[in-house]
Formats: structure tokens, C-alpha cells, sequence
């Protein structure tokens, strides 16, 4: 049964590979740059956190988690495509960083107006800690430190924001309000990951030197 299945698996496994090779040849001649996709997802981003000051959560997560993609995928396709340059990796990190924030920002505009002070005073945190994340790992690796360590990396925060707004009050069939707990989660992930990150750099950092 195992070797009436092989040629089949084969097959399909280099068919598949053959069509990623199409898709990634036209994608390196076409016009497409990581700038765009960058710019695409900061757009995104901002649509998003309008439709949080709208209110419309649901449709807000969905141009958060897309936004996100996107900042994911410029990356690879800088180093696919041999199309990167240092002007775009200092684009896409800065982009990433505010990104996150001006969402946020606009989720903690919401809980102002509602008068939730505690749940506002969270986003801020978690603003901070989530810029601190990305500022404990820049400078250690300028310190020759790798410091990718921590629970709150940048998948896992886009995550936990995508989830709160999709399941917040009112923004989808289920019954539930997710928003205000996903924040207080993520200001704590988010503290808990840069303390995480300031204990493995001062432990790279007075580890003896290799013989």
C-alpha cells in the first residue's frame, strides 16, 4: 500500500514545489517591493484603528490580523526576492513599532469614553512594554547579545490583540467581551517579556568567556 502511495506523494510534493517556483519567479519579476507590502500593512493598520473608533471590532481585528500578515510577509519576501535594502528594513522596524501603538491608541480612546480607567491605564502599559520588547532585543543585539527570548514576541501580541477585538461586546455572534481582558493580558506579557529579556542579556552578558 506504502509503495502504491510513493510516486503519487512524489508527485504531488513536486508539483507543489514547482508552483511555489512559478509564484515566486513572477512575484521577483513583477514591480511588488517590500516597501509596498510594508506601507500596505501600516495602511491596514490604520483602517483598523479607525474601525475600533467606529466601534466595529470585528471588522477591525480582520484589518489588524491582514496588516499584520503583511508585516510578516515583507520580510521574506526582502530576502526572497533580493529586493531589501537598508532604507527598508529601517522602514518595516519602525512601521511594526507603530503599527501596534495606533491601534492601541484607538482601543484605549474606547475605554475612556466608557470610563474605564483601569482598562485604559492597561493599554498604556502595554503600549510601553510592547516598545520596550523591541528596544531590550535592538540593543542587545548591539551589544552582540541574540535576545530573541520572552513569551510576548510580535506573533504572540498580534494574536492576543486580534483575538480581543474579534470577540469583543457586540462584534461577532458569540456573547462575549474579550477586549478588556486580552489588554490586561497583554500589558502583563508584555512587562513580564521585557523582564525576561533584561535577565538573559545581563546573563549573556557576565557568562565567562570560551577558552
Amino acid at each position: 500500500m506504502a509503495s502504491d502511495r510513493q510516486p503519487t506523494r512524489e508527485r504531488f510534493v513536486a508539483r507543489s514545489a514547482e508552483r511555489r517556483e512559478v509564484v515566486r519567479t513572477r512575484l521577483i519579476e513583477s514591480r511588488l517591493t517590500p516597501n509596498a507590502i510594508s506601507l500596505t500593512g501600516f495602511a491596514l493598520n490604520v483602517v483598523a484603528a479607525v474601525l475600533v473608533l467606529e466601534r466595529l471590532y470585528f471588522l477591525a481585528g480582520i484589518a489588524f490580523i491582514v496588516g499584520s500578515v503583511c508585516d510578516t510577509l515583507d520580510g521574506r519576501y526582502s530576502r526572497m526576492s533580493g529586493k531589501g535594502s537598508p532604507f527598508g528594513a529601517f522602514l518595516d522596524s519602525t512601521l511594526d513599532r507603530i503599527e501596534e501603538g495606533v491601534v492601541l491608541a484607538a482601543v484605549a480612546v474606547i475605554f475612556a469614553q466608557d470610563g474605564k480607567d483601569w482598562a485604559a491605564g492597561a493599554v498604556v502599559i502595554a503600549v510601553l512594554a510592547s516598545l520596550m520588547v523591541s528596544y531590550t532585543r535592538a540593543r542587545a543585539e548591539a551589544l552582540g547579545v541574540d535576545c530573541k527570548v520572552g513569551l510576548a514576541t510580535r506573533p504572540v501580541r498580534v494574536v492576543i490583540l486580534s483575538a480581543g477585538l474579534i470577540l469583543a461586546k457586540g462584534a461577532s455572534l458569540v456573547d462575549v467581551e474579550l477586549l478588556e481582558p486580552a489588554v490586561y493580558v497583554l500589558a502583563a506579557l508584555s512587562v513580564f517579556t521585557v523582564f525576561q529579556r533584561i535577565f538573559h542579556v545581563r546573563a549573556a552578558l557576565n557568562a565567562p568567556a570560551a577558552p
